[in-house]
């Protein structure tokens, strides 16, 4: 029996993120620069000849109704020629609800490499389009290269970050991306500035003072890493991750964490793993 091939769905952290302001539809205007990070969840992908889609182990808590690895292999099924199902499993490493797309990015690839497997034949830019359904942060994992985001996200610029080190600290807290943009108090006024003038120093998170005020694990977290490195919440968080031009000064860090942090170690990746992977598979 031949052994899967699982296909990863790689983190991202936000650089910076500001908010410029919201518009009548509700959907915010924002700027951003996402680089993906050396770490993943995994999937495989087990194409059947029945109709139903499979996740296992299923994600608790979640129903499938809602599950973005589900409806993404969903909004494929119109672009083939014939019933198709698959059986996909899943290996969960990445958090949820730490702000480094961990579902965004297993939809993404979800969408990738079924739309392969099915011969379904549509383009990155269709499938960003679908991926736009699921959540704004899907299309930058279809796009598959660090890139300076504007819009609501669908404006991608490339950019070519340093590959640097991060240490990613995880509290344990969960934070509602719905909450934090629609609070009263979020900024919505960060002056718009242009790509080739970005500098990490000079910019921020905007979303991270609500998130602080409103979860003290996150708040914690931050308040600890600063005292070593230049660091600031990804997303919405609630991952905190602070930059290192080296390994060791990274993995330094690391070994001082208080134990009411989960830790790790990663690195800056300007092309997603998972093309990657895909390249290397001739796919």
């Amino acid at each position: 029996m031949t052994n899967p091939i699982f296909f990863p769905a790689p983190a991202k952290l936000n650089l910076f993120l500001h908010i410029n302001g919201r518009r009548p539809d509700g959907y915010h205007e924002l700027q951003t620069l996402f680089q993906f990070l050396d770490i993943a969840d995994e999937l495989s992908f087990t194409p059947t000849h029945q109709s139903e889609i499979i996740l296992e182990p299923p994600l608790p808590g979640v129903n499938n109704s809602d599950n973005l690895i589900i409806r993404a292999a969903n909004l494929l099924k119109p672009y083939t020629d014939k019933a198709r199902g698959v059986k996909i499993t899943l290996k969960k490493n990445l958090p949820m609800g730490g702000g480094i797309g961990g579902g965004s990015s297993d939809a993404a690839t979800t969408l990738v490499v079924l739309n392969r497997l099915w011969q379904c034949g549509l383009n990155n830019q269709q499938l960003g389009q679908l991926g736009r359904k699921l959540g704004a942060d899907v299309p930058i994992f279809i796009h598959g290269y660090a890139a300076f985001a504007q819009g609501i996200g669908e404006q991608l610029t490339p950019a070519f970050p340093a590959e640097q080190y991060y240490l990613l600290l995880t509290p344990n807290a969960m934070v509602s991306t719905a909450k934090i943009f629609n609070h009263p108090d979020l900024p919505r006024s960060t002056p718009k500035f242009p790509p080739e003038q970005y500098c990490y120093e000079k910019t921020a998170n905007d979303c991270q003072g609500i998130v602080t005020d409103h979860y003290p694990e996150v708040a914690q977290a931050l308040k600890w890493l600063v005292e070593y490195a230049p660091a600031r919440m990804t997303g919405t968080g609630c991952c905190i991750f602070a930059p290192f031009t080296t390994l060791s000064a990274a993995k330094a860090v690391a070994d001082r964490c208080p134990a009411q942090f989960h830790s790790r170690v990663c690195q800056g990746m300007n092309q997603s793993s998972l093309y990657k992977k895909l390249e290397g598979l001739g796919l």
